[in-house]
């Protein structure tokens, strides 16, 4: 830290506190001797460089502590690998985690800007798609936050997932160069890059006593360059790390090559390999985009490892007591090739034997499984790691060889078990079952929602339920209340703290002291001119972002998740089409006016979900252009939703959509922060939907739709979508509407594939539950007509969903799977 800056804790024991002077003469030293600028020239990013690095700084001091205390204490850690991180921006946080928000708006104005100017300038990490990637980040955060020992590792992809825009209402992907101007946040340590393998052939040496060792001998070498973030906590000293890793190549340039004229063939291997870490989840729909994906995931595990070991070999040398003091978690499938890997690890480098090897193994990873798709549980082709990863095939060979030797054991006779738990898939192909892998290897698997756990353990994963009952866990997702409502909601966050005391944030149960306040109108009052401050700042970004103007009166009706056909974004456009042709039908119709909010990013490759977001934008384009319509109703689609974009929109959104069809949803995370910022549910009894609805009681929730076991018995008996298409007169009209063209400028074509879908097989029973669907919706608008009424039930929302926060689900992760103690850092 510079010398310049002298800080003190403050009462929390966490943050610091520091004078206006003191950081501005910290801000002068970064802007001189990193950022390279005068103070009298500087620009505007050059003094949000330096600011940050001067943020940065307050932070590496508490780093340093922590690894200090981490290093005296050699307490237990967890090390979480995770495909994607979807931070968030930066600056705005690390400034309230180091008590510094106030004298950074006062050093900005005396530059004649604002603090909002500046965090507009800062790209958001592109290292994150989803409420997997977001799930991630406010676990690293609550970790540190409980004082708990961690390290997240990931990728650091140059381009993350893609920029979202759109061309005639088409996605078009575009780079997210995020990365262009440098990130003021992490430390890049070129001098402790690590050598990655690929291909090759494996050598088989005899040993004494007549024991073979095996030797790897790789065909192609990556390095694995570590950038690391700091994770500081809120209301502490812990500042733990987020590493993550950079492909570069072993070599990059060729002399020869380019002497003589073949300049593109001189650098062709420093591409082939960087391109590792280019984009977050190329698209797998190509042999090479497969390959792709399985390099990016074994780069980033063998890094990883490398990185664990080293850092359990600091204090310790005895292997038997690697899972005394490493447990992994396992976000979802992508991160499993590290169950072989750390064999490989322990057998050939190390020299243990199979039984050590595979006892600790198994002793120190655990699993979370994030799907009932069983698209998403990963197989990957046997010639493809026969091609890639050699060793890590024979290993898994083995594995599964003795694995299945126990299964035949428990169940004699049962070969039908014997091919559903196998971990080579012989239909239609050979390939790996990586969900089946992550079920042997683990010690823990868990779900992410009561519903979701249960189904895993009754249906996805039963076989493995039966055999390792005490394996399977439920551990409900949470969020950060720091991101989603210190810094999302600052205005609710002041009024609750006005009513119920500070320390709540960290201590979300105490949210329920806000329901002896339902019944005071003054509160109720206050409560809604908060809302109505965070509805006005969502109409003034839809203006902004995409030029539609919206009523901030109107209802906020807010649906923003991936595009997937199980979320059933389509459910909601048929609601849409449908009051739509109400109004046709009567101009004067007294409605509740609506804003329709979507947002929402396709896979690129995903070309069903890319023409859903086609329909909505048509949709849009013709409701909002009607005159009938008298801005009654709007439909908006910003483009690109993300953190940022979501730290809007949480706040102003009256009605949360949570339509999923039941029994296809994990968990979802997005519900929660709706609810904790005071919006209502309308939703299926699906993911964590179910213990929303619990908590916040029936009546404070809009059910609608089948449960999942309702579901699976109507595909049991027989379900003929075109049959409910034809009994539902509302729905025929407005299916009929989009297939004439009247949503497509009278192209009657180019809805038909997802028309067609629909009307012939209708996997997510879109048909099945409209009718329930309209009726709650109906529902909907009749409370919301009363103010009074639909303002308690969203304070009890707010009141009763403390236990969504993250900290309570790391909780239960460190006492029930990793058995964590938390370090205290003086």
């Amino acid at each position: 830290m510079s010398a310049t800056l002298q800080v003190q804790p403050d009462t929390l024991g966490g943050t610091f506190t520091l004078t206006k002077d003191e950081l501005r003469k910290a801000v002068a030293e970064r802007l001189y001797n990193t950022v390279g600028s005068a103070m009298q020239s500087a620009s505007k990013y050059d003094l949000y460089m330096a600011l940050s690095l001067a943020v940065r700084d307050l932070l590496t001091e508490r780093w340093r502590h922590t690894t200090e205390a981490h290093y005296e204490a050699n307490p237990k850690f967890a090390y979480y690998l995770s495909a994607e991180y979807m931070l968030g921006k930066q600056l705005s946080q690390n400034l309230l985690y180091t008590g510094t928000t106030e004298v950074a708006e006062q050093l900005l104005a005396d530059f004649g800007f604002s603090l909002e100017e500046f965090l507009e300038l800062e790209s958001e990490p592109g290292l994150g798609n989803g409420g997997l990637g977001r799930l991630a980040a406010c676990f690293v955060d609550s970790l540190a936050t409980l004082d708990l020992p961690a390290v997240g590792y990931g990728i650091r992809y140059e381009f993350g997932i893609f920029r979202q825009t759109f061309v005639d209402g088409w996605q078009v992907e575009q780079p997210d160069a995020w990365l262009l101007r440098g990130n003021p946040w992490e430390f890049i340590h070129p001098d402790d890059m690590i050598e990655v393998g690929f291909g090759g052939y494996t050598e088989h040496v005899p040993e004494g006593g007549g024991r073979l060792r095996v030797r790897w001998v790789p065909g192609q070498k990556v390095l694995g360059e570590p950038c690391t973030t700091l994770v500081p906590g809120y209301g502490t000293n812990t500042v733990n790390i987020l590493r993550l890793w950079r492909a570069r190549a072993a070599e990059e340039f060729d002399f020869q090559m380019f002497d003589t004229g073949n300049y593109a063939q001189a650098v062709e291997q420093k591409i082939y390999s960087e391109n590792i870490s280019k984009v977050l989840y190329p698209n797998d729909g190509t042999p090479q985009g497969r390959e792709l994906r399985l390099r990016q995931q074994y780069f980033f595990v063998a890094c990883s490892l490398h990185d664990i070991i080293r850092r359990f070999r600091l204090r310790n040398d005895d292997w038997n007591a690697f899972p005394d003091k490493v447990s992994i978690q396992l976000n979802d499938t992508h991160p499993v090739i590290a169950i072989p890997e750390l064999m490989r690890i322990l057998l050939d480098e190390q020299g243990l034997n199979w039984d050590q090897a595979w006892r600790i193994t198994q002793r120190t990873f655990a699993y979370t499984c994030h799907t009932l798709l069983p698209e998403a549980l990963e197989k990957w082709p046997v010639s493809l790691f026969e091609y890639l990863l050699p060793r890590h095939l024979e290993i898994i060979y083995e594995i599964n060889h003795r694995f299945l030797a126990h299964v035949r054991a428990r169940f004699p006779g049962d070969e039908g078990r014997v091919v559903r738990m196998s971990l080579i898939d012989e239909n239609g192909g050979r390939q790996i079952r990586m969900a089946n892998l992550a079920s042997v290897g683990s010690f823990a698997i868990n779900g992410v929602a009561e519903l979701q756990s249960q189904l895993l353990r009754d249906y996805t994963l039963a076989d493995f339920a039966a055999m390792f009952p005490d394996r399977f866990q439920n551990k409900t997702n949470g969020v950060s209340p720091r991101r989603f409502m210190k810094l999302a909601n600052p205005q609710l966050c002041d009024l609750i703290t006005e009513a119920i005391g500070d320390g709540w944030i960290n201590d979300m149960e105490r949210l329920r002291g806000l329901e002896k306040f339902v019944d005071d109108a003054a509160f109720r009052e206050r409560w809604r001119a908060v809302k109505q401050h965070n509805k006005e700042n969502l109409a003034a970004f839809v203006q902004h972002s995409t030029s539609v103007t919206v009523d901030p009166s109107a209802m906020m009706d807010v649906m923003v998740k991936r595009l997937h056909e199980y979320k059933r974004q389509l459910l909601k456009l048929l609601h849409i089409v449908a009051v739509y042709q109400r109004l046709q039908d009567n101009p004067n119709l007294d409605i509740v006016p609506r804003t329709y909010f979507f947002g929402a990013k396709s896979a690129s490759g995903y070309a069903t979900a890319k023409l859903i977001i086609k329909m909505i934008n048509s949709v849009a384009e013709v409701v909002n252009n009607d005159p009938i319509v008298r801005d009654r109703l709007k439909v908006v689609f910003p483009a690109n939703f993300n953190v940022s974009m979501g730290q809007i929109i949480y706040p102003g959104a009256e009605l949360s959509e949570q339509i999923s069809l039941a029994g296809k949803e994990a968990s979802g995370t997005g519900n929660m922060k709706f609810a904790l910022n005071g919006a209502l549910t309308i939703g299926t009894l699906d993911g964590a939907n179910i213990e929303i609805r619990d908590l916040v009681g029936h009546e404070n929730f809009f059910l609608f739709g089948l449960n999942a076991q309702e579901v699976m018995d109507l595909k049991n008996r027989g379900y003929h979508p075109y049959d409910w298409y034809a009994n539902n007169r509302t729905l025929k009209r407005a299916i009929d509407a989009i297939a004439a063209g009247v949503f497509s400028r009278g192209d009657a074509t180019l809805f038909r594939p997802l028309l067609d879908s629909l009307l012939r097989h209708d996997e997510y029973l879109v048909f099945a539950d409209f009718q329930a669907y309209l009726d709650a919706q109906d529902h909907v608008s009749q409370v919301y007509r009363d103010p009074e009424t639909w303002t308690r039930m969203s304070i009890l929302n707010t009141a009763r969903t403390g236990f969504f926060s993250s900290d309570r689900t790391i909780r239960e992760y460190a006492r029930d799977i990793w058995n964590l103690k938390p370090v205290k850092v003086e």
